[in-house]
């Protein structure tokens, strides 16, 4: 079987590049953390490593200046989401053929474009909600593979801690999973 060469850009979790590597896949997470989970593991800027000569990246770009969720500073927070922005658009245009940027509600949406998809955590299997964005070069959009009930904001009402923005940045493992199975399984058949 071929196996695929992925970068998961900006992940400390190790979530993402887990369900690929679980899949054979030779698969990367890169942060400037350390990673949390055993596995493959850049701890560096996440530019440093994109010609790498990968096939596809997953990329988490920090949300902090460009979420919606934070619209009643973005007055006071231009210069920051300039850079932010300016860093969305450096993965966005790497010399990779397949990529994902995944975001929650944010300014990317106007400063560039629409996502190609939204999804939720209960179409993959957790009772939760949280929007997740994403934008789509090369890849499908990807479909529920378990809807459940239950239907919480959990990550959104977590009590403030120094990790709650850690505890909400991580990606729910069905959606890691149906990342893994759905896109592998579609750039194996075009290769």
């Amino acid at each position: 079987m071929k196996t695929l060469r992925v970068l998961v850009a900006c992940e400390f979790s190790g979530i993402v590049r887990n369900a690929f590597a679980e899949l054979g896949h030779d698969a990367y997470s890169c942060d400037l953390l350390p990673t949390e989970s055993p596995g493959q593991h850049f701890q560096r800027d996440v530019l440093e490593v994109l010609d790498f000569g990968w096939d596809m990246m997953i990329a988490h770009p920090p949300c902090t200046h460009l979420a919606v969720s934070g619209a009643a500073w973005f007055k006071n927070k231009q210069v920051e989401q300039t850079e932010a922005m300016a860093f969305v658009m450096k993965l966005a245009n790497a010399s990779i053929p397949h990529i994902a940027i995944e975001n929650p509600v944010s300014m990317i949406s106007t400063l560039w474009r629409k996502p190609d998809q939204c999804v939720q955590p209960w179409q993959f299997g957790h009772g939760e909600t949280k929007r997740t964005c994403l934008w789509l070069k090369g890849l499908p959009v990807l479909w529920p593979t378990e809807i459940v009930p239950g239907r919480e904001p959990r990550s959104y009402y977590m009590s403030p801690s120094p990790d709650r923005w850690k505890n909400r940045s991580r990606t729910y493992t069905g959606i890691a999973k149906a990342m893994a199975e759905q896109w592998s399984a579609y750039l194996l058949q075009s290769i």
